[in-house]
């Protein structure tokens, strides 16, 4: 690019961009996206695009948007400013406002969450860039396009990354009916070579943690109709059912939902890295209370300990001036139970995370059984084989049966609590190229 002075600055990023990134980079078309599995290099991809056009572009302004605030500020904003400061590129970032202005060219990049596109109005774009498209809506894409009309830009480009997720509007625009003026790459698994020579069984590490199909998705790239039909699709009876046994001398797990009508939970125990549900308490109209004295007259003195699981929701205050989990704080202080412990999280995962998760216990992609439940639990059974995705969606259906869904979610907060991959190799806040 040229200087204001009319000299020529000459930049030298240190990146070497796999064959996929390169074609990505070399399209020229209007409208473009990067396509691949966990690994192939989709945020740097994006970061690396982001910062050409801002050269490419001087003193004009950008967007780069992910689906929600907590994935833009942790990873997508964080990845770009690794980037720029592992290659002394200078800025500036204004916290508040989330706006980033490069001191090379003055350019401005507006960092925005797009879950509410409508706030998306407004200023003229020379570029703009999109994280996980797949997990954005098709209208925040379009008020970005009606953006991208800087009659000073001298490259006009929208483009975006993503893992696939089923046969969605991304694949319906960008692939399956390409419309004009639109390119995509789809990156293959095995061809990032730097995550290779780092983790050597990278893609092997993760059938433990996905179930077949999930894992065809996410690590190998592939389309497919995942979210059709049965959410728990990994159970089968033949495999997952079993008559257990309480082993007294290991902790009880007891994982609740709090939903009034019906107040469900459900009683497990952990071997390893294998989870076994022994017991569902499922109450009609009950309270937090009347929940724990069930529990408390079915396992009366248990002396390998107990821990708690549940819902994020039950630490919100109640009308009575308490929350949930105090409650059961509170109640069991009065019995012959010493030291309950509590594991809830601060903010409850995504559905996405606990199915996924379940599924994989269930039946993981290296065929793997880390999940059995007791036949005793039917309304447990129940929903893992009727839990349903709404047509057309990744969002669970809950009003088809009132009673469903309550005694999986409160399975999958534990599992996610007790076996979630604390780090995930190349997909994680500072990411692997």
């Amino acid at each position: 690019m040229e200087r204001a002075n009319g000299g020529t600055l000459r930049l030298v990023i240190d990146y070497v961009p796999l064959p996929s990134q390169r074609r990505f980079h070399a399209s020229t078309a209007r409208f473009k996206g990067f396509s691949g599995p966990i690994g192939s290099g989709k945020s740097q991809a994006l970061c690396q695009e982001a910062i050409r056009l801002t050269y490419l572009n001087p003193g004009r302004q950008g967007l780069i948007g992910a689906p929600t605030y907590p994935m833009l500020r942790d990873a997508t904003l964080t990845s770009f400013l690794e980037v720029l400061s592992s290659n002394g590129l200078r800025y500036e970032l204004n916290k508040s406002e989330l706006v980033l202005t490069m001191k090379d060219t003055r350019s401005r990049i507006y960092f925005r969450a797009v879950d509410d596109f409508e706030r998306l109005r407004g200023t003229n774009l020379a570029w703009f860039g999109l994280d996980e498209l797949t997990y954005t809506t098709e209208d925040a894409w379009l008020r970005l396009e009606g953006r991208l009309r800087d009659p000073m830009a001298k490259r006009l480009c929208g483009f975006a990354v993503w893992t696939p997720k089923g046969f969605d509007w991304v694949y319906q625009r960008f692939i399956r009916e390409c419309v004009d003026g639109y390119d995509v790459v789809v990156a293959k698994p095995y061809e990032n070579r730097y995550v290779l020579d780092r983790v050597p069984d990278f893609y092997d590490r993760l059938k433990s943690s996905y179930d077949a199909k999930f894992f065809e998705q996410e690590v190998l790239g592939e389309y497919l109709s995942v979210q059709a039909g049965v959410v728990y699709s990994s159970f089968k009876r033949s495999r997952n059912l079993k008559e257990l046994t309480l082993d007294h001398n290991a902790e009880l797990l007891w994982a609740l939902d709090f939903n009034v009508d019906p107040m469900s939970s459900i009683v497990a125990q952990k071997f390893s890295d294998e989870v076994v549900v022994l017991d569902e308490i499922v109450l009609s109209r009950a309270s937090t209370i009347q929940a724990c004295e069930e529990f408390h007259a079915r396992y009366p003195n248990h002396q390998g300990g107990l821990v708690i699981y549940g819902d994020a929701s039950g630490q919100r205050l109640q009308t009575a001036g308490t929350t949930d989990y105090q409650m059961v704080r509170d109640f069991f202080r009065r019995t012959a139970y010493d030291g309950v412990k509590f594991r809830v999280p601060s903010a409850n995962p995504s559905v996405r995370e606990r199915v996924t998760l379940v599924n994989a216990k269930l039946f993981s992609a290296d065929e793997q059984v880390h999940l059995l439940v007791h036949p005793r639990c039917k309304g447990l059974i129940a929903d893992f084989e009727e839990v349903m995705y709404k047509a057309d969606s990744t969002v669970i259906d809950k009003e088809r049966d009132s009673k469903r869904t309550h005694l999986s979610d409160a399975l999958g907060y534990l599992i996610w609590q007790e076996c979630r991959t604390r780090v995930m190799f190349g997909e994680q806040n500072r990411r692997l190229i």
